[in-house]
């Protein structure tokens, strides 16, 4: 088995070559999508849950609604694959924000004001 890091650049890796996604393409989710949607991978199953607990707020799934329900494989496996995708995701997040930073006429969102 692969470590945790070696997990998460190859799946990064899978994004690219099989899913066909490039840099290009992460640099349009300048809502912040992919950091959902990794917190979303990342977050722990009874968070959603319909079940009462003290320990845990319960809300809807806040999956982006711009993103196509196919994308989303969260009910279809286990706990350590959520991870490495949301691994991979956190990896895409950063590398946009990098980007970003590098272009002066787009530079990256660090703050929302609420």
């Amino acid at each position: 088995m692969s470590t945790g890091i070696e997990a998460i650049s190859a799946e990064r890796r899978r994004q690219f070559e099989v899913e066909g996604w490039t840099p290009e393409h992460d640099d349009q989710h300048t809502d912040e999508t992919l950091a959902l949607v990794a917190a979303l991978y990342a977050t722990p199953f009874r968070l959603f849950s319909q079940e009462s607990s003290k320990d845990f707020f319960l809300f809807e799934d806040p999956w982006p609604s711009e993103w196509d329900d196919r994308w989303d494989k969260r009910d279809q496996l286990d706990r350590r694959s959520k991870l490495v995708i949301a691994g991979a995701l956190i990896a895409a997040e950063i590398d946009r924000l990098d980007r970003a930073a590098m272009n002066p006429l787009n530079p990256p969102l660090e703050r929302r004001d609420l």
